[in-house]
């Protein structure tokens, strides 16, 4: 059953769009130019779905063209495509020009955050000689003698593997690729290679099973 619930995660909106339109949004490698005004076809053709409003999908579509791959996709010879993923139209110079700009001007502050970053932390580790306290020797204590304690056990981090379709069934907890980080969920439906699957976050998923996990 889908949820009505409202979605207001822009992670969230994103994943809806992934699984709306996939051949317009792309989920994961190089990603296609969007049509020009795309934002009025989206709102028009989403305009009785509760679950999400303009000023959320506005914000989600202003995440999704201003990432890093949405950029390094709008280059010579690349296809506008709408939402349904059909071409309209080669890209113009000037808005080229405009997404590479864009792009070197965000590497470049992304680069100048770390910069400064490693370089607050370095200096925090080092204080100045003038502000480090006198050195007073500490009266020797008396101490009981105490047993070994015992090694703590390592903290193994879960690694996740790819389902086999055949050994998914309903009401199994998997987890979905979505962006970075898999997301959990329950199998509501197996249909060829789509697996329907119900995120933790009350979101309906479609996906193909080499994106689920276990």
């Amino acid at each position: 059953m889908e949820s009505t619930e409202k979605l207001t995660d822009t992670n969230a909106i994103l994943a809806y769009l992934y699984e709306t339109f996939p051949l317009c949004f792309i989920a994961e490698g190089e990603t296609k130019p969007l049509k020009i005004g795309l934002f009025q076809d989206l709102a028009e053709r989403l305009a009785d779905d509760s679950k999400v409003s303009k000023t959320q999908l506005r914000i989600a579509l202003r995440r999704y063209t201003s990432s890093w791959r949405y950029l390094k996709g709008v280059k010579v010879g690349a296809q506008r495509v709408d939402l349904d993923g059909v071409e309209c139209g080669e890209l113009e110079q000037e808005h080229i020009d405009h997404a590479q700009a864009t792009l070197k001007e965000s590497q470049e502050k992304a680069k100048a955050k770390r910069v400064a970053k490693a370089a607050a932390a370095k200096s925090e580790g080092t204080a100045p000689k003038s502000e480090k306290k006198p050195f007073k020797k500490p009266a020797p204590k008396r101490t009981k003698p105490t047993a070994p304690k015992a090694p703590k056990a390592a903290v193994v981090e879960k690694e996740f593997v790819p389902a086999v379709l055949t050994e998914l069934k309903p009401n199994q907890r998997v987890n979905v690729k979505l962006g970075k980080s898999p997301v959990a969920g329950v199998v509501l439906d197996i249909k060829k290679e789509d697996v329907q699957v119900q995120l933790d976050s009350g979101l309906t998923v479609k996906v193909r099973v080499e994106h689920i996990l276990l």
